[in-house]
């Protein structure tokens, strides 16, 4: 599992997320994570599945799954 605190008190965590082909893809789930309480940046990237989420304090798996969820992908786990 990839977690990680920075100097400024942040957390950047990557997960795998399935079925992103394109940016609309990656605008959608990008959007979807930004609305989780505590998010302050994400950066979704189809042609790896990976989406890097910078986050106040780590984020519940289920709320990063749902989110994922509602913008039509899925959640494979953390990279």
């Amino acid at each position: 599992m990839t977690a990680q605190t920075d100097t400024s008190g942040s957390v950047t965590t990557v997960y795998k997320v399935t079925g992103m082909s394109c940016g609309h893809c990656e605008g959608s789930v990008s959007g979807e994570i930004s609305e989780i309480p505590g998010v302050s940046s994400v950066k979704a990237v189809a042609s790896t599945g990976e989406v890097t989420v910078v986050s106040a304090a780590p984020l519940d798996d289920e709320a990063v799954r749902a989110a994922v969820d509602e913008a039509g992908f899925e959640l494979a786990g953390r990279a």
